[in-house]
């Protein structure tokens, strides 16, 4: 009876020792599944970021493109705009220069002649 109870004794520590086996294989092969799936996303936002990139890069593409070609007659005016506006600043420079001394001699006049008046509306005061 002993004899049988060391062989059921052995026969359970040899399946003990089997699920205690498959049970680390178990572990190795969820270990390596996260691992995997780690890397996967990884990769994943990696590639994504990638193709944001060159979505980015391509929508200022064209609109580089769409602002250069809409934005040609706006230049022609923009010319058009600096002549005739360096054409009035001419003008006024010449006018400028005809009435200025003038204007000026004027000016000092108004400053240096004074003529001192009481306002109509401010009373005198009483003595």
């Amino acid at each position: 009876m002993v004899r049988l109870l060391r062989q059921y004794a052995a026969q359970n520590s040899a399946g003990i020792q089997t699920l205690l086996d498959a049970e680390r294989d178990a572990q190795k092969i969820v270990q390596k599944a996260r691992e995997y799936r780690t890397k996967r996303v990884k990769d994943a936002r990696t590639e994504a970021q990638k193709e944001i990139e060159e979505y980015r890069e391509k929508k200022e593409k064209e609109f580089k493109e769409y602002e250069s070609k809409h934005t040609s007659g706006n230049k022609k005016a923009e010319e058009d705009a600096d002549k005739d506006t360096e054409k009035k600043l001419e003008e006024i420079k010449q006018i400028g220069s005809k009435t200025g001394p003038k204007v000026v001699e004027q000016l000092l006049k108004a400053v240096m002649d004074v003529q001192p008046r009481v306002p109509d509306r401010v009373s005198q005061p009483v003595a």
